[in-house]
């Protein structure tokens, strides 16, 4: 598997285009069609840590005959910021950038967020295409459309619903990734296989260690069935007025670990522990079963993620998950399981609850 290219369709959805993501390996050959024949101008979003892939990329383009430039962003969720956003939108303007010009992200999760976000708002909307280089990216990020920035006050409150024209997964870029960001993308693929599709528990039990590195058997496949489950979801709800609030499953506790962290702790770290939290929270609301409660744990602890998070910080975590963007007024809002791959909203838990199930993860 590892060697062809899977498509996967993300369908038509509230009057965008359908798309494909494409996971493969060599795949930048494809990013001319995806361009478009319309494009003079293409902007290469990129991080620092990858100024020569960025680069690259751009001369590549350049030599297909478009007018390509690189603009070059802080790494990681620094880039996630109103004012990296302001210098990507003057780099536009002062390149001639209309309406019928492509932006491309290439990178990690907060490029390709950043980049779908700066070509939704450049012009009320240009084309772009996400080149996600790990696997946090390829899983969640540069699939489904949600683009956007953080804000002082929380992670992912400014943005727009803004799907790209294509996605290309080129698992060549996993190979130089930190085996530390690797696993943290796990945490990802893990919450696919307990809110959609349980083959993908059953790979990674079968051999923990192999699902730490991309070099793996299964790593295509694990890639490939979490792909496939948010493009399922994100197809029949792109803007989360229902079903697309399952793929949140671990993350409103997670956000509010991120934000307590000043954005330095890796997303799929502060996932992991955000399951751990919703499972035992799916237990005592008399949701979820024992057995598939205590196998968060063994999954998430199998690949080497974090289970637990400092017990004081309780208070601090409680009012950030109020402006959570899943909340209703003050009404707290969770996603949880009545079972395996068997999600569902829960309104409002008692506050005694909510402390009891935060015991579960607190060091």
């Amino acid at each position: 598997m590892t060697d062809q290219v899977t498509r996967i369709q993300v369908g038509a959805s509230a009057g965008h285009d359908a798309y494909e993501v494409l996971v493969g390996r060599q795949l930048l050959g494809e990013l001319g069609s995806l361009i478009g024949t319309k494009a003079q101008r293409v902007a290469v979003i990129h991080p620092e840590a990858l100024a020569s892939t960025g680069e690259a990329l751009r001369d590549d383009l350049a030599a297909q005959g478009y007018e390509a430039i690189a603009i070059q962003v802080p790494n990681a969720e620094e880039a996630k910021t109103a004012e990296v956003a302001a210098y990507c939108w003057k780099a536009l303007g002062q390149s001639g950038f209309t309406r019928t010009d492509a932006v491309v992200g290439v990178g990690g999760g907060s490029t390709t967020d950043l980049a779908g976000f700066v070509a939704a708002s450049w012009l009320r909307g240009v084309r772009w295409i996400a080149v996600p280089t790990t696997i946090l990216a390829m899983v969640d990020a540069a699939v489904g459309g949600k683009t956007g920035i953080n804000t002082a006050e929380g992670k992912n409150l400014v943005g727009a619903f803004h799907p790209p024209a294509g996605v290309l997964c080129d698992l060549a870029a996993l190979e130089s990734l930190p085996v530390n960001d690797y696993v943290s993308g796990l945490a990802e693929i893990i919450k696919a296989g307990f809110i959609s599709d349980p083959v993908i528990l059953d790979l990674i039990e079968a051999d923990p260690e192999a699902a730490r590195t991309p070099a793996g058997p299964h790593t295509a496949e694990l890639i490939c069935r979490s792909i496939q489950v948010k493009a399922d979801v994100v197809s029949s709800d792109l803007k989360e007025s229902g079903l697309r609030e399952i793929l949140n499953y671990g993350h409103t506790l997670a956000h509010a670990i991120e934000k307590n962290e000043r954005y330095k702790w890796r997303h799929g770290a502060a996932v992991s522990i955000g399951m751990v939290f919703a499972a035992e929270l799916g237990r005592l609301a008399g949701r979820l079963d024992d057995e598939t409660a205590d196998r968060h744990k063994a999954v998430l602890a199998s690949v080497g993620l974090p289970l637990t998070y400092a017990g004081d910080q309780w208070p601090k975590l409680l009012e950030t998950m109020k402006l959570d963007k899943k909340s209703r007024g003050d009404l707290l809002r969770f996603i949880v399981l009545d079972g395996l791959a068997k999600p569902t909203v829960l309104e409002g838990p008692d506050p005694a609850v909510l402390v009891a199930a935060f015991g579960e993860v607190t060091a």
